[in-house]
Formats: C-alpha cells, sequence, structure tokens
C-alpha cells in the first residue's frame, strides 16, 4: 500500500449463519450437521473494495441495512471479515456506536484512562491530554460519575472528546454526532475543519446528506451490502435519493455496464427541443440534468418569473419571484405533490416547499389532466449562483414515489446589494443609540 493510502480495502465479504431454530445453531457449532445446512447465509457485505487518500474526509452514505457499520466495525477491528483484507497506514481512533468501548459502571474519568490505555497511550500520556479532554466534553462534575447515570448527550459528548484529543490519523465516525445537541455538533465539525487543515483523514457515516456535502471531499454509497458506487458527494447523494425510491438502475451500475447516471424509467422533459410557445424555451436548461421518475406524470414546463411577471432567472435581493412547473399526468393519482428546492453550487439544500407543506391539495387526478403549481415568495438569499430543482411526486398504497424530477434544472442568480452573514437575511431593522 502506498504512503499516501491510509486505508484500503480488498474483497472485503462479512456472512452470517442465520438460523431458523435455537437447536440448529447448537447443532451446527457441534459439527452434527454432517452434508446437511441448517442455516441460511446472509451476507452483509459482498466483495466490497476501495482506498481512502491521506488527508480525506470521505462520507459512507446508503439506506438501512446497507453495510456501512459493518464496514466501519471491521476497519476498527471490532469485526473480522469473512473474506478480504482490510490494511491501515496510521493511528486510529474510533466513535461507533453509543457504549462502544465504554464500561458503564466506570466513571467518566475512568473510562477515559480504559480508552487511553486501550489505544497504546501510557497512563503520563493521558494525563497530559487530560485537560483537552474534560474541556471539549464539558460535562462538569459528571466526569467523577458512573457513566450508566449519563444523557446519550453527555455519553456521546466525551467519547467524542476521547476521539479526537488522543491525536489520530485517522478519525472514524459512525452517525453518532446525530446524538448531540446543536452546539455541540457544530463544535465537532468546527474540530472536522482543523483535521482537515492538519491533513488527517476522516471516515464518516450519517444519514444527514448536508453535513456529507458540506465536510466531505468524497463519498461512498453502499447498497445491500455492496459497494454501489464512489465520487464526489453531490453526485452520490444524487444517486442515493434515486436508490430511495427505486429509480436507480442499481444491478447495471453496480456491474459497471450503466454509469451513475442512469435510471429505471427514464423521462426526458416534453418540449425541450426549443418550441418557441414553452416557459423552458426562453431558458439555459443544465444539458446535464438529473431526470428520473417512474411515468405516472411528466413535467412538460417550467420557468422563473420576476416581481414584474418577466421570465428571467436573475432575481434582485428583497422582491417577490414566482416558480413554475406545468405537469402532464399520464396515470390516475390521487393527491399529488407539486415540489420545488433551492441548493447551493457545492449541492446543499437551502430552502424550498411543496404543495403539501403549504396544505394545497389536488384531489383526484386523471390521465391526460394537465396542471400548473405556482409558488409566489420573496427572494431572502443572499447574493449569489444558486441551483433549482422541481417534481412531481405523491403517495400509491402508502409508498412514496417520485413521478417525474428534474435535478439542478436551472441556475438562479440573485443580484444583491447588502449581503449578511449565511445562506438568507432575516431583514433585520437595525437601531444603534448612544446611551
Amino acid at each position: 500500500m502506498s504512503e499516501n493510502c491510509a486505508i484500503r480495502v480488498k474483497n472485503v465479504s462479512k456472512v452470517y449463519k442465520l438460523y431458523q431454530r435455537n437447536v440448529d445453531r447448537v447443532v451446527d457449532a457441534l459439527g452434527l450437521s454432517g452434508k446437511k445446512k441448517v442455516y441460511r447465509e446472509h451476507y452483509a457485505l459482498h466483495n466490497m473494495s476501495f482506498d481512502i487518500k491521506r488527508g480525506e474526509c470521505v462520507g459512507i452514505i446508503g439506506t438501512n441495512g446497507a453495510g456501512k457499520s459493518t464496514i466501519l466495525k471491521i476497519i476498527t477491528g471490532v469485526l473480522s471479515p469473512t473474506e478480504g483484507d482490510v490494511e491501515i497506514n496510521g493511528r486510529i481512533s474510533a466513535l461507533l456506536e453509543l457504549g462502544a468501548g465504554f464500561n458503564t459502571e466506570y466513571t467518566g474519568l475512568e473510562n477515559i484512562y480504559l480508552n487511553g490505555t486501550m489505544m497504546g497511550f501510557s497512563k503520563e500520556e493521558i494525563d497530559a491530554k487530560m485537560e483537552d479532554i474534560l474541556s471539549f466534553a464539558d460535562i462538569g462534575e459528571f466526569i467523577h460519575q458512573p457513566v450508566k447515570t449519563y444523557s446519550s448527550g453527555m455519553f456521546v459528548r466525551l467519547a467524542f472528546s476521547v476521539a479526537i484529543n488522543i491525536d489520530p490519523e485517522i478519525l472514524i465516525v459512525d452517525e453518532a454526532l446525530s446524538v448531540g445537541d446543536a452546539f455541540f455538533q457544530a463544535k465537532c465539525y468546527k474540530k472536522f475543519d482543523d483535521f482537515k487543515k492538519q491533513g488527517k483523514t476522516i471516515l464518516f457515516v450519517s444519514h444527514d446528506l448536508s453535513a456529507i456535502s458540506r465536510y466531505c471531499d468524497h463519498a461512498i454509497l453502499l447498497n445491500k451490502g455492496t459497494m454501489l458506487a464512489e465520487g464526489t458527494p453531490k453526485d452520490m447523494i444524487d444517486l442515493y435519493k434515486k436508490v430511495l425510491v427505486d429509480q436507480a438502475d442499481v444491478k447495471s451500475i453496480a456491474s459497471g455496464e450503466a454509469d451513475i447516471h442512469s435510471t429505471t424509467g427514464q423521462q426526458s422533459i416534453t418540449g425541450a427541443s426549443g418550441a418557441v410557445d414553452t416557459w423552458m424555451s426562453h431558458f439555459h436548461v443544465n444539458p446535464e440534468v438529473n431526470e428520473y421518475g417512474d411515468g405516472t406524470a411528466h413535467i412538460i414546463d417550467f420557468a422563473v418569473e420576476d416581481e414584474k411577471g418577466l421570465l428571467s432567472t436573475t432575481i434582485m435581493k428583497g422582491s417577490r419571484f414566482t416558480i413554475k412547473s406545468k405537469v402532464l399526468f399520464d396515470k390516475p393519482v390521487y393527491d399529488p405533490i407539486f415540489t420545488y428546492t433551492i441548493k447551493n453550487t457545492q449541492g446543499i439544500s437551502i430552502t424550498g416547499t411543496n404543495t403539501m407543506y403549504e396544505k394545497k391539495d389536488v384531489g383526484e387526478v386523471t390521465p391526460g389532466d394537465v396542471y400548473v403549481a405556482s409558488f409566489n415568495q420573496e427572494m431572502n438569499l443572499q447574493g449569489g449562483e444558486y441551483l433549482l430543482s422541481i417534481s412531481c411526486t405523491g403517495f400509491e398504497y402508502g409508498d412514496f414515489r417520485v413521478f417525474h424530477r428534474l435535478y439542478d434544472v436551472l441556475n438562479i442568480t440573485v443580484v444583491s446589494d447588502k449581503d449578511t452573514v449565511g445562506f438568507y437575511d432575516m431583514n433585520s431593522t437595525t437601531t444603534v443609540t448612544k446611551v
């Protein structure tokens, strides 16, 4: 393995034996089953391979049961692979599921020494880091109480503080940050930034797609125990959203026969050929728009209008503007949902809404019906470039379905003569008086 590689996972599989009856487990353990197989094999991971470079922050995403936690446990040595190898180049510190590596009967202070010793530190080395650990955890006198008396938030504060303050070269975090409060999460992500600047490697599992997009250089998408794809956070998040609604050509993508942009039931933007009687013909439509749907409906036209009702993707901050989508229904459906989302150029969703949130029910729709959804609002985003996504979705027999979705279909430019901090302006009324 090259010096530039921090983690190498090569052809790793993890197989569990599933028994229908407890007696079958005993029979198999004693070797009394002969040639008869009394269990079925479940592949939690199947032939997984990837490399993580030094200094990268890599996010792992996927649905529940995709194998995210399993692969982290194998990388950290908590589990052994059934097949394959893992190579590690550097000292690892890991924060896996809540409770891992802690003795709940011990006090917080005793657990710090326990964890530090398990990682190869002497008492003197742990003592030298103790002030930083206690300061970051910030749990006060509870450090002298048994861990079993801690709230989940206190627990994760201490566990994360230990993990990051032992000077690891590789930090692995599995969802644990979702337990802490907003202030603690902000402090943790600040630490991620510090680690990246120091050239350290971070492997990060989270269902928070905004965090993956914001902090990760690279992302890996797992699906049912296999590595479906890897690439930029934006590409992997877009593919993950397709997987969630069964609109990704998973089999072809996994086999390498199709790229990550392949979908099942591929849609096309009706009217995008340049017809002059459509709204969209007045805009520069993204030629690489990420588009898919199940065929229940088609978005046949869309538009952005400024405060004067003119078609324009240049909007003045503080003015009102309208987003429109025109949808043709090919199948009957009840209460379709029309949506829009505005993202920044890093792929982070900034704002958006839909007709369900706005309590605008449509009712029963029949094939051939055409509906126009209009969203009129004030532009309070900071000046800059943004991406517009629109869709028509709904529920069939209780299951969420995407009828047609266009990701990043238009670029919106916000023109501003006054920007504030963050993504949007709260339009503060400000006074300063001498007293």
